[in-house]
């Protein structure tokens, strides 16, 4: 489990499979009212505050995004708390947990993998080119290059293959492009896979 503070009222928190199976919750549980869910997301709150001193009390907005193969991602942002609705104020009228969720569950199959080195992207790139044409959006966000694609850029029957070749390359990343629009900078938007292999040489 990874968390990360995208801003004052706001963190990211990712959960691999295995996070997930340790806890005996399948991916398909996080649709559902169940105790387990429950139960994770107060560790997740509480190793936020541990962690990053994130108070979890009040009104939660959460967003739960499915990736392929790399796991779930949790978007938690904190509205704010009103202690006239919780009686008279006092602390002793709070209740022991107030988590006010409400939760957005997305299933995403967008791939998304990151590149430390300029020079494997574009060794990636040329490989990837045997496999998707015009296709990619490449953002650059805390010192790393993300190569962005969606489900449609690919075909089903390369699916696989396109996996292997860039885990051999890159790393998969729960980072989703709305939080690198947000918070990086959009280098390629459209056709990014061409655009590097037409502007950049493989290194021989």
């Amino acid at each position: 489990m990874k968390i990360e503070r995208l801003s004052h009222d706001k963190i990211r928190i990712f959960l691999t499979f295995d996070d997930l199976s340790e806890r005996g919750i399948q991916k398909e549980d996080m649709w559902q009212e169940i105790p387990k869910v429950h139960e994770l997301f107060t560790e997740m709150m509480d190793q936020a505050y541990s962690e990053l001193g994130f108070d979890a009390t009040g009104p939660l907005a959460v967003e739960v995004f499915a990736l392929p193969a790399q796991g779930m991602v949790v978007i938690v942002t904190r509205g704010k708390y009103d202690p006239q609705q919780y009686g008279s104020g006092n602390e002793d009228d709070l209740p022991e947990e107030v988590y006010e969720m409400e939760v957005t569950l997305e299933q995403s199959d967008t791939i998304v993998y990151a590149f430390k080195d300029f020079e494997v992207l574009i060794e990636a790139a040329h490989m990837l080119r045997q496999h998707v044409t015009n296709a990619g959006t490449l953002y650059s966000y805390k010192n790393k290059w993300f190569l962005h694609l969606e489900p449609d850029d690919v075909d089903s029957t390369k699916h696989a293959a396109l996996i292997a070749l860039l885990a051999e390359f890159g790393e998969g990343s729960s980072v989703t492009p709305a939080v690198m629009e947000e918070y990086g900078k959009v280098i390629i938007p459209e056709q990014a896979i061409e655009v590097i292999c037409t502007h950049f040489k493989r290194q021989d």
